[in-house]
């Protein structure tokens, strides 16, 4: 990697074919450079002593013909067989790359590269994780063709509802990632509940189907000097809380524990049936 990234300063970037033909120019009038000094080494000393086939005027003639003709050639066209091989290997490593940090099925960031955004995130931002509510019912009902289109569509969603300032990415199955700066705290809410809204609102068709979907999400924000791994942990800790409160709803991690306890309550958790997902809760929050 050092020794590309050398290359690369040394000689540009290969990535766009007019930097090849400015490398092989480059590199034809150093040959020719080279074969200069070369001739101004050595002619006139062979020259002094006698020892040139021709006179010495000639003989630089010669030299100056010989190295723009055949070393500047030469050069050249090695420097363009060299710079497109180079700008092949360079467009393969972009494509390398950016397959290796994108979701095939969504097109969309994925966790790698979604981590390494959080880990470099600096000021006033919200994190928030989305999740798609009883995604194994929809693969069991429709098939797995259906659960694809349904993860294209949310992430179609994601993608139209927040700017370029954020980062949306797959999280890995039905779960999504958002990172959203450059507004107030308030903004970020609403623009997050609009998604949710928007989401449950419509159907998604699928392979002559109308599938229904809803979508829950936790929020927790980013702030200096918070660790990243916190503050998606608490983020986590929100998304497993709305769906235990019912689904298609958005928590924010300062909702806190007076209302994970009261809409336990009110949702009717501690009923039998539901009390294994109540104490997971009350543990994940420490009740």
């Amino acid at each position: 990697m050092r020794n590309w990234m050398s290359l690369q300063a040394d000689f540009g970037n290969f990535q766009y074919r007019g930097n090849v033909y400015v490398f092989a120019l480059k590199m034809s009038f150093l040959t020719v450079l080279l074969s200069g000094v070369i001739m101004a080494v050595t002619i006139p000393p062979l020259g002094f002593l006698g020892l040139l086939p021709e006179t010495l005027s000639h003989a630089i003639g010669f030299g100056v013909i010989f190295s723009w003709l055949v070393g500047g050639t030469v050069s050249g066209m090695l420097s363009l067989a060299a710079g497109f091989a180079l700008h092949e290997l360079t467009l393969s490593r972009a494509e390398f790359e950016k397959l290796s940090r994108t979701d095939t099925l969504s097109g969309l960031l994925n966790r790698r590269a979604f981590t390494e955004a959080l880990e470099n995130t600096e000021g006033d931002a919200s994190l928030v994780i989305f999740d798609v509510d009883r995604f194994k019912a929809i693969n069991d009902r429709f098939g797995h063709g259906c659960g694809d289109a349904v993860i294209t569509a949310v992430s179609a969603m994601l993608i139209s509802a927040f700017d370029e300032m954020s980062v949306v990415a797959r999280l890995g199955g039905e779960e999504f990632g958002v990172i959203i700066s450059g507004e107030p705290l308030e903004a970020r809410m609403e623009r997050i509940e609009g998604v949710r809204a928007r989401i449950a609102g419509g159907a998604i068709a699928a392979e002559g189907h109308d599938i229904r979907i809803t979508v829950s999400g936790g929020v927790a924000d980013l702030a200096a000097g918070r660790n990243k791994q916190a503050v998606y942990a608490s983020a986590d800790r929100a998304l497993y809380l709305a769906k235990a409160l019912g689904r298609n709803r958005v928590v924010h991690e300062r909702e806190g524990l007076h209302h994970a306890w009261h809409g336990l309550a009110d949702n009717g958790l501690e009923a039998k049936g539901r009390g294994v997902e109540s104490d997971n809760v009350m543990q994940a929050y420490g009740i």
